[in-house]
């Protein structure tokens, strides 16, 4: 997917709000399932992890664990 510049600066502009709270802070990805056998979307999440990484967010990619994760996050 080709974007030009002026999509670029409206990409950023809405992520810096959320660049800027979770700088330095750690975040959980769960990553599996369809995730991992949908080569396109392996390839978007594995760029969003980077980007995440370099802009200071510090990233904790964890497998499985499904109904755990989502019985703590509803706590």
């Amino acid at each position: 997917m080709d974007i030009n510049n002026a999509q670029r600066a409206e990409v950023l502009v809405e992520a810096l709000p959320y660049i800027q709270k979770y700088y330095g802070k750690i975040v959980v990805v769960k990553y599996g399932g369809n995730a991992m056998i949908n080569e396109d979307l392996k390839n978007c999440v594995m760029g969003d992890i980077v980007l995440m990484h370099m802009v200071g967010i510090k990233v904790v990619l964890v497998h499985g664990g499904g109904p755990e994760i989502t019985d703590m996050l509803g706590r």
